[in-house]
């Protein structure tokens, strides 16, 4: 449960995903020491066994994700038809090293965050939200709230000098 829940974290267009409260603290821990792992794999050096050392970690970081099509008798599904590739599970992988890896490199832990949304209608179970941190939804809003800021201070700024033009008309 604990790897499809961090497959679907990690591939998911938002970064995030909606789950119970409890599967939701238990899959924290199991994924940021997943990006620990392509953490330190991002900042290896160069030389020394650094080559080694990466495809090591990257192998660990494989381990909490199902990883392909290992295992599968036959090359056919039921009746004949081409049995879908699983894949989902190297994509996390590949995109953990590529893309988050790099991402979180400076950064020594706290890769997600959890946000309660409250109970489920159906079965009252409580919901909540598990993001990792700097997404791209994110990272668009605080640019736009920067944008805001300094749309509104121009604003401001325009206002307060019309205002002392008025009140130099007034005092004439």
């Amino acid at each position: 449960m604990l790897r499809n829940l961090a497959t679907s974290l990690i591939n998911s267009r938002d970064e995030r995903i909606v789950t119970t409260l409890p599967k939701a603290k238990e899959l924290r821990p199991f994924i940021e020491r997943a990006i620990t792992l392509s953490r330190h794999a991002a900042n290896l050096d160069e030389g020394n066994g650094a080559e080694a050392r990466s495809v090591h970690l990257r192998r660990q970081a494989a381990s909490y994700f199902h990883a392909g099509n290992f295992g599968r008798g036959s090359v056919t599904g039921r009746r004949g038809q081409a049995a879908p590739p699983r894949n989902a599970g190297v994509a996390a992988v590949r995109r953990l090293f590529d893309e988050l890896g790099e991402r979180f490199k400076d950064r020594p832990g706290g890769y997600t965050r959890i946000i309660k949304l409250g109970r489920r209608a159906g079965d009252g179970a409580e919901l909540a939200i598990i993001e990792l941190l700097g997404n791209p939804r994110e990272a668009a809003a605080e640019e736009a709230s920067k944008k805001r800021a300094k749309g509104g201070s121009k604003k401001k700024a325009a206002e307060s000098k019309a205002t002392e033009a008025k009140d130099e008309d007034i005092e004439e």
